[in-house]
């Protein structure tokens, strides 16, 4: 797939992927990690993954605390190219400030927003996918690439998919964007052929987001233009953003008055959400737990599972399926897959006891 004329690929890069601890802290998240194993961090993979069609096009938005490293991962990026929140202000306030922004050089740019995080092994499809809405942007709408549900996850938001639009491959409307569903909901959606799952990936002209966002949440859209126009008041204005997802100060609302379309993307994608998901993205070997890190360190006897030795130290794990073992070298998890998501809660508790050297 060759560079698509006028797209600007934004990648926002935040949050600490707590289910990952200890490998994912708030200080080197998940993004910053090699996780499959690939030699390549998950941020440096989308960036591969999207510069072919955004060329020297490609926008990074970042914590400050995150910048330096994420400069130092991507040197080919002008410093112009990262742009560093002062706090986490939720995605649209990120995605905003990028699409203010590009806005300013391009006023008929459009973009395509993708999490740093995300794990797709097609790039061909992917590819395919992004032109489509791509082109369906350019009449105004906005647009989402929809995942093919290969289970009932209780895990993802879903899109309901609506009529086709005329005179494109497989864009059809959205009707309508439902939060995550429980067990027997997520079932009765895949049972109608009419649901995918939102992966948090939006294509839109620019000028037309920030316009949508205006409409309903003016003085966000207000300051990060002015943020635009003028980077010096960054400090200044950061601060007074609402804090609010992408979802819901645009997609919701934006699909309930008709101006919202999902191309069908139908490629693996996964974005490893715990530790059972990174599993299942690493090869299996014929006999033992699958591995992140150095596997001469890692002695099994009739086990499953995932282990990681990053740590340095050996790790035996014996008579135990689905087994999870992750060392970082200052912490060590022990849990299996199933329980894989509660480890979340570990996390809010060290941060209760006041313990941020291991968060």
């Amino acid at each position: 797939m060759s560079d698509i004329a006028g797209f600007w690929a934004v990648i926002p890069a935040g949050g600490a992927g707590t289910r990952l601890w200890p490998l994912s802290r708030a200080g080197h998240p998940k993004f910053l990690h090699d996780l499959t194993g690939s030699g390549r961090s998950l941020l440096q993979e989308t960036v591969d993954r999207v510069s072919p069609l955004a060329a020297d096009r490609v926008v990074v938005v970042t914590g400050a605390a995150h910048a330096r490293v994420v400069r130092d991962q991507l040197p080919d990026l002008r410093a112009e190219q990262v742009l560093a929140e002062p706090a986490p202000r939720d995605s649209m306030a990120a995605i905003g400030l990028a699409a203010a922004v590009v806005e300013a050089m391009d006023p008929e740019a459009v973009i395509g927003s993708f999490a740093a995080d995300h794990v797709i092994p097609d790039s061909a499809a992917f590819h395919a996918c992004v032109a489509e809405a791509v082109e369906v942007a350019r009449t105004g709408l906005v647009v989402t690439i929809g995942i093919e549900p290969t289970h009932p996850s209780t895990g993802f938001g879903y899109i309901q998919m609506g009529a086709p639009i005329p005179g494109v491959a497989t864009a059809r409307r959205v009707r309508q964007f439902v939060e995550k569903p429980d067990s027997g909901r997520a079932a009765a959606y895949l049972s109608t052929g009419e649901f995918r799952w939102n992966a948090g990936m939006f294509v839109v002209r620019a000028a037309s987001l920030l316009d949508l966002l205006h409409r309903w949440h003016p003085q966000l859209a207000d300051g990060v233009r002015a943020i635009a126009a003028d980077p010096g008041r960054l400090e200044e204005i950061w601060p007074t953003l609402e804090k609010i997802a992408i979802d819901h100060a645009v997609a919701e609302p934006a699909a309930d008055i008709g101006v919202v379309a999902v191309v069908p993307g139908d490629f693996a994608w996964d974005d490893i959400g715990d530790f059972s998901s990174l599993a299942s993205l690493l090869p299996e070997p014929e006999l033992g737990p699958r591995v992140l890190g150095d596997p001469a360190l890692v002695h099994s006897v009739d086990s499953t599972g995932l282990v990681s030795p990053r740590g340095g130290r050996p790790i035996v794990v014996v008579g135990l399926e689905d087994v999870v073992v992750i060392d970082s070298g200052d912490a060590v998890l022990v849990t299996t897959r199933g329980r894989a998501q509660d480890v979340k809660q570990v996390v809010e508790q060290l941060r209760a006891l006041g313990r941020t050297d291991l968060t």
